[in-house]
């Protein structure tokens, strides 16, 4: 499992964000909907910048995915965490906005 931390670039325009911003959800969307995405939310104290937690198969795979963004791979930056759940809380639905 994977923690992602993505950051838009500062240097990038307000019509690119407004331009790529709709491909990056639909991005979001994509692999919420396959399952590899598993929590997505944006950074209450920073601006075009957020986190994702993922589940792919390997690094590989994610790499992959992440290829896909709008954003990537020279107009954003991405921090890759690997981590091993090791408890879940049973009730993490209610924590959706």
């Amino acid at each position: 499992m994977y923690i992602i931390d993505i950051t838009v670039n500062e240097d990038i325009t307000h019509e690119q964000h407004e331009e790529l911003f709709p491909k990056h959800a639909a991005w979001f969307a994509k692999y919420h909907q396959a399952g590899n995405f598993l929590i997505i939310g944006p950074f209450t104290e920073r601006e075009r910048a957020g986190v994702i937690i993922a589940q792919t198969q390997d690094h590989a795979e994610l790499e992959h995915i992440l290829a896909e963004d709008s954003y990537y791979p020279n107009l954003a930056t991405y921090v890759i965490s690997e981590f091993t759940p090791k408890m879940v809380a049973t009730n993490i639905e209610q924590f959706k906005a």
